[in-house]
């Protein structure tokens, strides 16, 4: 089964590729792989919440928001790779969250991306992946994640 097919099963979209808000491209290729900057939340352009991870925004919240920057990601993988299909494994998977001082779940907020990729590639959606605590990230985002695939 295709990629392109499981995300259909799966009843997923990929997002067009997310402007820059800066001065730096969404993803780009160096031999096989493709890294990509880091992709926040963005739905339609914006973010539906903003604020900090333990405060303003719940742990379950963080791990859906984390899901979504991880679809950004994947689009923007996607584009460089000529598609979808033709990516054939996540190799490495950052996830920065936006969070209090005391709060200590930053690898649980990440399992909304690590799941995400596990559920579209399988096997080879496992991945090696750092999940980083941060005081804020740009624009007030709760999460943001970068992205490693071999092609």
């Amino acid at each position: 089964m295709s990629i392109e097919d499981r995300l259909a099963d799966l009843g997923i979209d990929l997002p067009p590729v997310a402007k820059p808000v800066a001065a730096y491209v969404p993803a780009i290729q160096v031999g096989d792989q493709i890294s990509t900057s880091g992709q926040l939340p963005l739905v339609s352009g914006s973010l539906p919440m903003t604020g900090l991870v333990g405060d303003q925004i719940s742990q379950g919240d963080a791990a859906g928001q984390a899901r979504v920057a991880a679809l950004n990601a994947l689009a923007a993988a996607a584009d460089v790779a000529g598609g979808v299909n033709n990516i054939r494994r996540v190799v490495r998977v950052v996830v920065y969250v936006a969070s209090t001082a005391d709060f200590t779940a930053q690898p649980a907020v990440a399992n909304g991306a690590s799941e995400l990729f596990g559920e579209i590639f399988g096997d080879a959606g496992r991945h090696i992946r750092s999940a980083i605590g941060v005081a804020s990230l740009p624009l007030g985002a709760p999460v943001k994640v970068e992205l490693t695939v071999q092609v």
